[in-house]
């Protein structure tokens, strides 16, 4: 196995810890975890790193971050090696190397599989189990701690416990784009110009293209380059179809366009309160994503869902919005600067068949057929 790569859901395993024979690695969602593979306590290097983590012992508390330490060596529970400091700093013992493998920590056996070829990293994941950074070693043990204690002191500080207020049932999801596909997308946008965006009405039994700057005011740009469109589609896929299916139980398998949009401060740039599913031509359409490209470069241009309160919604740059078509939504108008956002529909195999269905009813135009990588 490789080692699992940013923004990807971490695999879940059981193993044994030195309080629970059989720890489910998925119960300690919900903090910043750190997943150090050091192999042995008898390495020197293992134990810089050890005595690295302990030098920062006041970072690792249970209710921000928790590290969790995989010994593949049996001796250095026998012998006491390394132990556990509660709270905050965990073992677990993974004395076949199962872990190890599946996080590509470990490449392989001798013959008689008693010897791992291990190769020491130190991966760091969200309070989701998503991964933010897989960092080995490189026979560096002391700029290994360096590097690690300056990515958990960058992280954004996890919120307090408060009361739930009435929020719309969707999903907020960072870290689906990195910083710099984002700029690649906005920058392709801006050298091919973008278009005057419609929306769709039902209209005398047809699903019909319509322009109306008092309900939508944006433009958008239609991405071509296959290998950009493919680059966003293996995101997608990778990163957040993972957490669609966990949240919804839902298996989106299609993507229905990949597009850059922009919502331009100076025309007031808009979509007043519409649902994405009310007509023939869109009714296969099961899931929305907004994600933004480049959010704090201006002002206004949230999401918001009236029928859950007033309360507006904005993911972080290269983060996203998910939520069901069905629900009513609007962005609201962009004050200052241009929101740019990649903004795709997705669906599945049994809504695709809906969609080839109504194709007939789309006037004016030849829609490309369902796929994967429409």
């Amino acid at each position: 196995m490789s080692m699992p790569q940013f923004g990807t859901p971490a695999p879940w395993f059981q193993v044994r810890s030195p309080i629970n024979p059989r720890f489910q690695f998925n119960t300690i969602a919900g903090r910043y975890v750190v997943l150090c593979f050091f192999g042995s306590a008898e390495n020197a290097a293992s134990r810089q790193v050890l005595e690295g983590i302990l030098r920062h012992r006041m970072l690792f508390d249970d209710e921000h971050i928790s590290f969790f330490g995989v010994s593949t060596d049996p001796e250095d529970e026998r012998l006491g090696r390394v132990r556990e400091l509660l709270p905050g700093i965990h073992l677990f013992w993974d004395f076949d190397g199962a872990v190890s493998r599946l996080y590509g920590a470990a490449s392989s056996q001798d013959a008689e599989g008693e010897t791992l070829q291990h190769r020491p990293v130190t991966v760091v994941m969200d309070e989701r189990l998503r991964v933010i950074a897989s960092i080995p070693w490189d026979d560096q043990p002391e700029q290994h701690i360096g590097r690690l204690i300056n990515l958990l002191a960058s992280l954004p500080a996890l919120e307090p416990t408060r009361p739930a207020s009435d929020s719309a049932p969707l999903l907020v999801v960072p870290r689906v784009f990195e910083k710099d596909l984002c700029r690649i997308l906005i920058q392709y946008y801006e050298s091919h110009g973008g278009a005057e965006s419609g929306f769709m009405r039902q209209i005398d039994g047809k699903t019909v293209l319509v322009h109306d700057y008092g309900h939508k005011r944006r433009s958008d740009q239609n991405i071509d380059d296959p290998e950009l469109r493919n680059a966003c589609m293996v995101r997608i896929h990778d990163r957040l179809a993972p957490e669609i299916q966990k949240a919804f139980q839902f298996r989106a398998t299609r993507i229905e366009r990949y597009i850059v949009a922009c919502y331009d401060g100076t025309t007031g740039g808009h979509f007043r309160p519409h649902r994405d599913n009310t007509t023939s031509g869109t009714a296969h359409r099961r899931f929305a994503e907004s994600i933004n490209l480049n959010t704090g470069e201006y002002a206004g241009g949230d999401l918001r869902f009236p029928e859950f309160g007033r309360q507006t919604y904005c993911p972080p740059a290269g983060g996203a919005v998910v939520f069901s078509c069905s629900l009513l939504h609007e962005a609201t108008p962009v004050i200052q600067g241009r929101r740019y956002a990649f903004l795709p529909f997705l669906y599945d195999d049994e809504a695709a068949k809906i969609r080839e269905q109504n194709l007939k009813f789309i006037a004016g135009s030849n829609p490309p057929r369902s796929g994967t990588n429409e």
